[in-house]
């Protein structure tokens, strides 16, 4: 199992990204705002937490060597820079405690930082309480990756339980959850369901970011290429959602830079959670180079919103854009599913 955390890194690296609907959506100019850029306030507030900054370290990996090294640098990153971060799934280190280190460096180097666990769905609260034990976690996310699972060589077939089992967390679990697709989108049908069962934070996580079909084909002696690319943007989800949900969702899928960023918090997440690129970012450059970009990508993003004219990300949410007729068309395609 720890060599496949570990193709999972190898393949996610080689992964290419170019263009994804948030080339799609674009702005309204404000040509004479009346902001101050020092007087931009970044923070947010996501479900019970307050996060100084809307962007964070989203789960990527751990339960391996490698894994344990990309964690501890990602966890000194989070500490210089003020991140919350959530771990890759918790689930290895639940079944070999041998494995715990990748995961509970997290704490070691950053214990008053806010820190999310993380566990696949079909477990129980059971698990989820290890996890956020073994973490020290304020809040656990529990992924949703079905498709990923069906292309996976070794993964699981039976999903017949997830929804009781996703019930029983929300009614057991310690600590709030957060429930996270790994790269497919949601379709408003489902965001409207999991609010229905009590899920008061959702990460839409769409397509246009890392392909976990691809990864996993990679993996197939077999492949099912017709699952590469499959799914819902990032955009689509949110936007498909937009003034009818009271859920707080997150965003993350193909998120670029700060200004992806200022759209999707635009689009309606209260938050914006990034893989690849804090990924591609600790295993190219130093920690020092890590921690400069990072504060470059908070400033960039008080750039926008002061040229929006907005002073806050409550005002970014109520700001004016316009969308490309695709991206519009298939948002309204998705509106007309529930």
């Amino acid at each position: 199992m720890s060599q496949r955390k570990d193709d999972h890194i190898q393949f996610a690296l080689a992964q290419k990204h170019g263009s994804n609907d948030f080339d799609k959506m674009r702005f309204v100019h404000t040509s004479i705002p009346s902001t101050k850029l020092e007087d931009i306030d970044i923070s947010t507030t996501l479900g019970p937490f307050t996060l100084n900054t809307p962007f964070f370290i989203n789960a990527m990996t751990g339960g391996s060597e490698q894994s344990l090294r990309i964690n501890e640098k990602l966890a000194y990153l989070a500490k210089a820079c003020d991140l919350v971060m959530a771990t890759g799934s918790c689930s290895i280190a639940l079944k070999n405690p041998a494995l715990n280190d990748s995961f509970t460096i997290l704490e070691k180097v950053y214990p008053e930082g806010l820190r999310f666990a993380n566990v696949g769905a079909g477990h129980r609260s059971k698990q989820v309480n290890q996890a956020v034990d073994l973490v020290k976690a304020h809040a656990c996310q529990i992924h949703v990756n079905a498709l990923q699972e069906i292309v996976m060589p070794e993964g699981d077939k039976d999903f017949s339980s997830w929804w009781d089992d996703l019930k029983e967390c929300v009614e057991h679990a310690k600590v709030p959850l957060i429930v996270k697709e790994v790269g497919f989108g949601m379709s408003p049908t489902t965001i409207l369901k999991l609010q229905g069962i009590g899920i008061t934070m959702i990460d839409v996580s769409g397509q246009g970011g890392t392909d976990f079909a691809w990864i996993e084909n990679q993996r197939r002696a077999q492949p099912l290429n017709f699952f590469n690319g499959w799914g819902h943007s990032t955009l689509e989800s949110l936007l498909s959602v937009k003034g009818k949900t009271h859920v707080d969702l997150i965003a993350s899928g193909g998120i670029r830079g700060a200004l992806d960023i200022a759209k999707a918090l635009a689009a309606g997440a209260k938050a914006v959670g990034l893989s690849s690129y804090f990924l591609r970012l600790v295993s190219e450059t130093s920690l020092e180079e890590s921690i400069t970009i990072v504060n470059q990508l908070k400033e960039d993003l008080k750039k926008i919103m002061c040229v929006l004219d907005v002073k806050n990300v409550e005002e970014l949410s109520k700001t004016a854009f316009i969308c490309d007729q695709d991206l519009q068309y298939r948002v309204d395609q998705l509106i007309n599913t529930f």
